[in-house]
Protein backbone atom coordinates (compact mmCIF):
# COMPACT_ATOMS: atom_id res chain seq x y z
CA UNK A 1 0.00 0.00 0.00
CA UNK A 2 1.32 3.47 -0.92
CA UNK A 3 1.96 5.72 2.02
CA UNK A 4 -0.95 8.20 2.36
CA UNK A 5 -0.51 11.83 3.38
CA UNK A 6 -1.44 11.68 7.06
CA UNK A 7 -2.38 14.99 8.67
CA UNK A 8 -4.36 13.63 11.64
CA UNK A 9 -3.76 10.60 13.87
CA UNK A 10 -6.80 9.41 15.86
CA UNK A 11 -5.91 7.21 18.82
CA UNK A 12 -8.09 5.03 20.98
CA UNK A 13 -6.86 4.89 24.59
CA UNK A 14 -7.60 1.66 26.50
CA UNK A 15 -5.95 -1.30 24.80
CA UNK A 16 -4.29 1.05 22.30
CA UNK A 17 -2.40 4.12 23.52
CA UNK A 18 -2.37 2.90 27.14
CA UNK A 19 -0.52 -0.22 28.24
CA UNK A 20 -1.98 -2.74 30.68
CA UNK A 21 -0.85 -0.54 33.58
CA UNK A 22 -2.98 2.29 32.16
CA UNK A 23 0.07 4.34 31.21
CA UNK A 24 1.43 5.96 28.04
CA UNK A 25 4.88 4.54 27.28
CA UNK A 26 7.89 6.76 26.64
CA UNK A 27 8.09 5.43 23.06
CA UNK A 28 4.46 6.33 22.37
CA UNK A 29 4.94 9.81 23.83
CA UNK A 30 8.06 10.36 21.73
CA UNK A 31 6.39 9.30 18.46
CA UNK A 32 3.33 11.48 19.18
CA UNK A 33 5.53 14.49 19.89
CA UNK A 34 7.50 13.93 16.68
CA UNK A 35 4.27 13.72 14.68
CA UNK A 36 3.03 16.97 16.20
CA UNK A 37 6.38 18.61 15.46
CA UNK A 38 5.79 17.72 11.80
CA UNK A 39 2.42 19.51 11.91
CA UNK A 40 0.27 16.40 12.31
CA UNK A 41 -2.79 16.68 14.56
CA UNK A 42 -3.04 13.97 17.22
CA UNK A 43 -6.56 13.38 18.53
CA UNK A 44 -7.55 11.06 21.37
CA UNK A 45 -10.71 9.23 20.31
CA UNK A 46 -11.94 7.25 23.28
CA UNK A 47 -14.91 5.68 24.99
CA UNK A 48 -13.86 7.45 28.17
CA UNK A 49 -15.51 10.60 29.49
CA UNK A 50 -13.76 13.97 29.36
CA UNK A 51 -13.05 13.74 33.09
CA UNK A 52 -11.17 10.45 32.73
CA UNK A 53 -9.15 11.27 29.59
CA UNK A 54 -8.37 15.00 29.60
CA UNK A 55 -5.40 14.63 31.96
CA UNK A 56 -3.73 12.27 29.47
CA UNK A 57 -4.18 14.83 26.68
CA UNK A 58 -2.77 17.56 28.91
CA UNK A 59 0.20 15.40 29.91
CA UNK A 60 1.14 15.09 26.22
CA UNK A 61 0.40 18.77 25.57
CA UNK A 62 -1.88 17.85 22.69
CA UNK A 63 -3.01 20.91 20.73
CA UNK A 64 -6.06 19.46 19.04
CA UNK A 65 -9.58 18.21 19.64
CA UNK A 66 -10.63 15.51 22.09
CA UNK A 67 -13.27 12.93 21.10
CA UNK A 68 -14.89 11.32 24.15
CA UNK A 69 -17.58 8.76 25.01
CA UNK A 70 -17.27 7.08 21.58
CA UNK A 71 -18.01 10.35 19.80
CA UNK A 72 -20.86 11.54 22.01
CA UNK A 73 -18.81 14.62 22.90
CA UNK A 74 -16.07 16.61 21.16
CA UNK A 75 -13.97 19.21 22.98
CA UNK A 76 -11.46 21.73 21.63
CA UNK A 77 -7.96 22.15 23.06
CA UNK A 78 -9.25 24.69 25.58
CA UNK A 79 -11.73 22.20 27.02
CA UNK A 80 -14.70 23.91 25.37
CA UNK A 81 -17.55 21.63 24.27
CA UNK A 82 -17.97 21.57 20.47
CA UNK A 83 -20.53 18.75 20.01
CA UNK A 84 -22.77 16.63 22.25
CA UNK A 85 -25.11 13.74 21.41
CA UNK A 86 -27.54 12.56 24.08
CA UNK A 87 -29.10 9.14 24.76
CA UNK A 88 -32.70 9.67 25.86
CA UNK A 89 -33.30 8.94 29.53
CA UNK A 90 -36.08 6.45 28.76
CA UNK A 91 -33.54 4.25 26.96
CA UNK A 92 -31.11 4.59 29.86
CA UNK A 93 -33.84 3.56 32.31
CA UNK A 94 -34.71 0.57 30.12
CA UNK A 95 -31.06 -0.52 29.77
CA UNK A 96 -30.48 -0.23 33.51
CA UNK A 97 -33.54 -2.44 34.11
CA UNK A 98 -32.18 -4.86 31.48
CA UNK A 99 -28.86 -5.08 33.33
CA UNK A 100 -30.70 -5.76 36.58
CA UNK A 101 -32.84 -8.45 34.94
CA UNK A 102 -29.76 -10.29 33.66
CA UNK A 103 -27.54 -9.53 36.70
CA UNK A 104 -24.72 -7.94 34.69
CA UNK A 105 -22.20 -5.35 35.72
CA UNK A 106 -23.04 -1.95 34.27
CA UNK A 107 -21.83 1.62 34.05
CA UNK A 108 -23.41 4.79 32.74
CA UNK A 109 -21.97 8.16 31.77
CA UNK A 110 -24.04 11.29 32.16
CA UNK A 111 -22.96 14.79 31.18
CA UNK A 112 -21.58 15.40 34.65
CA UNK A 113 -20.89 12.03 36.30
CA UNK A 114 -20.00 8.34 35.91
CA UNK A 115 -22.12 5.71 37.63
CA UNK A 116 -20.99 2.17 38.39
CA UNK A 117 -22.98 -0.50 40.26
CA UNK A 118 -25.72 1.99 41.17
CA UNK A 119 -27.76 4.63 39.41
CA UNK A 120 -29.17 7.93 40.68
CA UNK A 121 -32.70 7.74 42.05
CA UNK A 122 -33.95 10.22 39.45
CA UNK A 123 -32.54 8.93 36.15
CA UNK A 124 -34.70 11.30 34.08
CA UNK A 125 -33.19 14.36 35.78
CA UNK A 126 -29.82 13.76 34.07
CA UNK A 127 -28.61 14.00 30.49
CA UNK A 128 -26.94 10.77 29.37
CA UNK A 129 -24.16 9.95 26.93
CA UNK A 130 -23.60 6.20 27.17
CA UNK A 131 -24.62 2.99 28.93
CA UNK A 132 -22.46 -0.12 29.25
CA UNK A 133 -23.01 -3.77 30.18
CA UNK A 134 -20.31 -6.26 31.17
CA UNK A 135 -20.70 -10.01 31.58
CA UNK A 136 -18.54 -13.04 30.89
CA UNK A 137 -21.68 -15.09 30.16
CA UNK A 138 -21.84 -15.23 26.35
CA UNK A 139 -25.47 -16.36 26.26
CA UNK A 140 -26.61 -13.47 28.44
CA UNK A 141 -24.50 -11.04 26.43
CA UNK A 142 -26.11 -12.25 23.19
CA UNK A 143 -29.60 -11.99 24.68
CA UNK A 144 -28.90 -8.38 25.69
CA UNK A 145 -27.47 -7.63 22.23
CA UNK A 146 -30.62 -9.00 20.60
CA UNK A 147 -32.84 -6.86 22.81
CA UNK A 148 -30.75 -3.75 22.16
CA UNK A 149 -30.84 -4.28 18.39
CA UNK A 150 -34.61 -4.76 18.46
CA UNK A 151 -35.01 -1.21 19.84
CA UNK A 152 -33.63 0.21 16.60
CA UNK A 153 -32.58 3.56 18.07
CA UNK A 154 -29.20 2.73 19.62
CA UNK A 155 -25.58 2.54 18.45
CA UNK A 156 -24.06 -0.70 19.77
CA UNK A 157 -20.35 -1.51 20.08
CA UNK A 158 -17.86 -2.71 22.67
CA UNK A 159 -14.53 -1.76 24.22
CA UNK A 160 -13.65 -5.31 25.30
CA UNK A 161 -14.86 -8.80 24.33
CA UNK A 162 -17.01 -9.07 27.47
CA UNK A 163 -18.80 -5.73 27.35
CA UNK A 164 -21.43 -3.89 25.32
CA UNK A 165 -21.36 -0.12 24.89
CA UNK A 166 -24.44 1.81 23.82
CA UNK A 167 -24.62 5.34 22.43
CA UNK A 168 -27.30 7.29 20.60
CA UNK A 169 -27.96 5.93 17.11
CA UNK A 170 -25.47 7.23 14.56
CA UNK A 171 -22.92 8.27 17.17
CA UNK A 172 -19.47 6.77 16.63
CA UNK A 173 -15.82 7.76 16.52
CA UNK A 174 -15.75 7.97 12.71
CA UNK A 175 -18.51 10.60 12.57
CA UNK A 176 -16.76 12.60 15.29
CA UNK A 177 -13.43 12.45 13.44
CA UNK A 178 -15.15 13.53 10.23
CA UNK A 179 -16.49 16.60 12.04
CA UNK A 180 -13.06 17.37 13.47
CA UNK A 181 -11.58 17.04 9.97
CA UNK A 182 -14.08 19.59 8.64
CA UNK A 183 -13.06 22.00 11.42
CA UNK A 184 -9.39 21.53 10.46
CA UNK A 185 -10.03 21.73 6.69
CA UNK A 186 -8.79 18.22 5.99
CA UNK A 187 -10.58 14.99 5.00
CA UNK A 188 -10.72 11.36 6.11
CA UNK A 189 -8.17 10.70 3.33
CA UNK A 190 -5.66 12.41 5.62
CA UNK A 191 -6.47 10.32 8.72
CA UNK A 192 -4.77 7.37 10.37
CA UNK A 193 -6.95 5.76 13.05
CA UNK A 194 -5.61 3.23 15.57
CA UNK A 195 -7.71 1.01 17.84
CA UNK A 196 -8.44 -2.44 19.23
CA UNK A 197 -12.20 -2.88 19.79
CA UNK A 198 -15.57 -2.66 18.06
CA UNK A 199 -16.04 0.96 19.12
CA UNK A 200 -12.96 1.66 16.95
CA UNK A 201 -14.25 -0.22 13.92
CA UNK A 202 -16.02 2.68 12.20
CA UNK A 203 -13.02 5.01 12.41
CA UNK A 204 -10.61 2.26 11.30
CA UNK A 205 -12.77 1.47 8.27
CA UNK A 206 -13.40 5.09 7.27
CA UNK A 207 -9.88 6.47 7.81
CA UNK A 208 -7.47 6.33 4.88
CA UNK A 209 -5.13 4.25 7.05
CA UNK A 210 -6.95 2.03 9.56
CA UNK A 211 -4.59 0.35 12.01
CA UNK A 212 -5.51 -2.48 14.39
CA UNK A 213 -3.46 -3.19 17.47
CA UNK A 214 -1.74 -6.56 17.78
CA UNK A 215 -4.06 -7.22 20.73
CA UNK A 216 -7.18 -6.11 18.81
CA UNK A 217 -10.34 -8.19 18.48
CA UNK A 218 -10.23 -10.40 15.39
CA UNK A 219 -12.91 -8.51 13.46
CA UNK A 220 -10.99 -5.26 13.93
CA UNK A 221 -7.82 -6.88 12.57
CA UNK A 222 -9.75 -8.24 9.58
CA UNK A 223 -11.13 -4.81 8.67
CA UNK A 224 -7.92 -2.85 9.23
CA UNK A 225 -5.43 -1.86 6.53
CA UNK A 226 -2.50 -2.80 8.74
CA UNK A 227 -1.86 -4.49 12.09
CA UNK A 228 0.74 -3.04 14.44
CA UNK A 229 2.30 -4.40 17.64
CA UNK A 230 0.33 -4.76 20.90
CA UNK A 231 -0.31 -2.04 23.45
CA UNK A 232 2.44 -3.65 25.57
CA UNK A 233 4.89 -3.31 22.66
CA UNK A 234 4.45 0.38 21.75
CA UNK A 235 2.13 -0.46 18.85
CA UNK A 236 1.01 3.18 18.52
CA UNK A 237 4.60 4.38 18.19
CA UNK A 238 5.35 1.72 15.57
CA UNK A 239 2.30 2.75 13.51
CA UNK A 240 3.23 6.43 13.67
CA UNK A 241 6.84 5.67 12.74
CA UNK A 242 5.80 3.58 9.72
CA UNK A 243 2.94 5.64 8.29
CA UNK A 244 3.54 9.19 9.52
CA UNK A 245 7.24 9.77 10.25
CA UNK A 246 9.15 7.54 7.82
CA UNK A 247 10.24 8.95 4.48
Amino acid sequence: MNKPEIKLVALDMDGTLLNEAGEISAENRKAIKEAENQGVFVVLSTGRSYATCSDFAKSMELQSYLITVNGSEIYDNQGKLVERNIVDSESIQWMWELSQKHCTHFWAISCDSIYRAEMPQRIHDSQWLKFGFDTKDEAIRQTIMDELKSKGNLEISNSSPTNIEVNALGVNKAKAIDLVCSLLNITMDNVMAVGDSLNDLAMIQEAKMGVAMGNAQNLVKEKADWVTATNQEDGVAKAIQKWVLSN
